[in-house]
């Protein structure tokens, strides 16, 4: 009978080496079992229900040496908003620095890099690029709307009290180093794009997706994010403005169908009304179809208050 209480707790999370396994004190004999799961050259597994694609990963990058997660699997470990062609793929991206040759594992897709000790990182065991050079290196498969999705995810300013960090995961010089040391990486010049479609203040996916929207269909450039001063001293920040037609956006998640948050996004409209604002909510719905709904809404209000079209 098939004990794996009796295996290591190191070896019963996920995929591990052999060497690893070895290191432990578990020698061949007992990997032979027929319950232990060969995945690989030199990679065995007891349990791989529950295995996150960080320990799924590990195993391949520390049998194959000079080597990080990459490319699609990177993205989906940082948890990287935005749609990434192939990143739903059962294979795993591992990218070993040249002149070592590229992993060639069933279930893997090797590459081969030049990486800099500053453009990996170890995540708990894991080494994989970091989200930087991550963000560069799927921009070949990505669209320029993407890669700014992502951007603005990476340059935006964390909120201490919801957040375990303070500082963002990146800034606009971090993110133009990287473009200038890798002027020859496929897809850079989509990159180079997106970087200056990118914007700091942007909180989810959506409302850069409507930004870029509005952008597009040659609205004015809101301001995000930005705190505006109603009446009798209150303040709110909606997640778009446009202060000199007093037009606020707000884009309404998930989360906006709550009780309490219904309650919370009336009293919020009120203040703007009273301050003399029009606010414009976003869902969803309004994002279909290239968000025309979404702008037909913010092009109205534009032109409630003044606003038209600047002509060539």
């Amino acid at each position: 009978m098939f004990h794996p209480e009796n295996f290591p707790p190191e070896l019963l999370a996920g995929p591990f080496s052999i060497e690893l396994a070895n290191f432990l004190g578990v020698g061949p004999g007992r990997l032979k079992h027929a319950d232990v799961l060969r995945l690989s050259r030199g990679i065995k597994a007891i349990n791989i229900q529950d295995a996150s694609l960080a320990l799924l990963t590990a195993p391949f990058t520390q049998v194959t040496g000079y080597s990080a997660a990459s490319h699609a699997t990177a993205f989906t470990i940082w948890e990287f908003p935005g749609f990434l062609p192939g990143s739903d793929d059962n294979v795993i991206h591992i990218s070993r620095q040249a002149p070592h040759d590229e992993p060639r594992r069933a279930g893997i897709h090797g590459h081969t890099t030049k990486f800099r000790d500053d453009e990996v990182f170890c995540l708990d065991g894991l080494w994989l690029t970091t989200r930087v050079r991550t963000w560069l290196d799927c921009s070949r498969r990505m669209s320029i709307e993407e890669l700014v999705v992502v951007a603005d995810h990476l340059l935006r300013l964390p909120r201490p009290e919801f957040e375990d960090r303070t500082e963002p995961y990146a800034t606009l010089a971090e993110l133009e180093q990287m473009l200038e040391r890798h002027k020859g990486t496929p897809g850079i010049q989509k990159a180079r794009q997106a970087l200056t479609l990118a914007r700091v203040g942007s909180d989810s996916a959506p409302e850069t997706r409507l930004r870029l929207a509005l952008a597009d269909a040659g609205l004015p450039e809101p301001l995000i994010n930005v705190p505006v001063a109603l009446a009798h001293g209150k303040s709110r920040t909606p997640d778009a403005q446009f202060p000199d037609y007093c037009v606020a956006v707000e884009y309404d998640g998930g989360t906006h169908n709550e009780s309490e948050q219904v309650g919370r996004d009336i009293l919020r409209q009120e203040d703007f009304q009273e301050a003399g604002w029009v606010e414009v909510r976003i869902g969803k719905i309004h994002m279909r179809d290239d968000a025309k709904a979404a702008v037909r809404k913010v092009r109205d209000a534009l032109y409630s208050r003044g606003w038209r079209p600047k002509k060539n």
